[in-house]
């Protein structure tokens, strides 16, 4: 496999990936793509893994598209570009059955920020420099960036994002809602893997499941449609063996013994109405 995305198996059930291209910022390819989607769903598919951090190597996350593609489609050189032919969509990540997390360590822009939308949780450098970039490139909200980002900071700042592809630090986008939490003195990828492993070490991997299936299908429910498949959902974890290990566990005071969960064992998405969205409103084999 392609080393421009790396795999640690760290300790505790945490899967570390991380972009490697550190002289190119991590520059985003076709290559990389396929190849970070295949390590998600070798991830997905392991038993061992339980929550995965997706980082970039040396002192950047993702600058974005790389210069070159660029370059070459400006001229209209499509067949010297490097264009994406994988049939998984840019909201690929989202389908993972199991949290996904970027700590953004540095700087983040155009394509390296939609793909950070596309995690579960985003952790941030304080000082990390994070841009949408399109619109000082001559492109528009690309990827389904333009539906995602709303729901994450609403009309109003996604607009001022958007269209003035103004620079941010972390800081300030722990502020806006953009990620999770800003990190200062560089420890934003530790961080990340503290929280990661008392993901895998405290919570049931099916109920992570369950909730980030969950929490994306009920993206455009209704608020009854949701509580009925909540009723019908709660009702059956009543009889799943992680309730009961979590109910013995309490009473025994003592770490849970939660069974694991892959791609094999998760029950299939019912209603996966945030990822169908995102599909749609993204570029199929789009332009990186």
């Amino acid at each position: 496999m392609s080393d421009v995305v790396l795999m640690e198996r760290v300790d505790d059930g945490v899967a570390l990936l991380t972009l490697n291209r550190p002289d190119r910022l991590n520059a985003w390819t076709a290559e990389m793509q396929s190849t970070y989607f295949d390590l998600l769903e070798e991830c997905a598919a392991s038993e061992e893994v339980r929550a995965i951090v997706v980082t970039g190597a040396g002192r950047g996350f993702c600058a974005g598209a790389d210069m070159q593609n660029l370059q070459a489609l400006s001229e209209g050189d499509y067949d010297g570009a490097s264009t994406v032919q994988d049939g998984r969509p840019v909201s690929f990540p989202l389908s993972i059955p199991k949290p996904v997390i970027a700590p953004i360590n540095g700087p983040c822009a155009g394509m390296g920020l939609v793909h950070a939308l596309m995690c579960d949780l985003r952790f941030a450098a304080a000082d990390a420099k994070i841009t949408t970039a399109f619109a000082r490139g001559g492109l528009v909200a690309e990827h389904g960036s333009s539906w995602l980002l709303p729901r994450l900071v609403g009309h109003a700042r996604a607009l001022d994002l958007l269209m003035s592809a103004r620079v941010l630090l972390g800081a300030e986008a722990a502020e806006l809602g953009l990620v999770n939490r800003a990190v200062a003195d560089g420890n934003v990828v530790e961080e990340a893997l503290v929280y990661a492993r008392e993901l895998a070490r405290e919570c049931s991997p099916a109920s992570m499941a369950a909730i980030k299936r969950q929490v994306y299908s009920d993206y455009d429910r209704t608020l009854p449609a949701t509580m009925d498949e909540a009723n019908r959902l709660m009702l059956e974890s009543f009889t799943a063996p992680d309730f009961a290990e979590g109910v013995q566990s309490f009473v025994e005071r003592r770490p849970p013994r939660f069974p694991p969960v892959s791609v094999r064992s998760a029950p299939p998405v019912r209603n996966a109405s945030l990822v169908s969205q995102l599909r749609s409103a993204a570029e199929p084999d789009g332009v990186i």
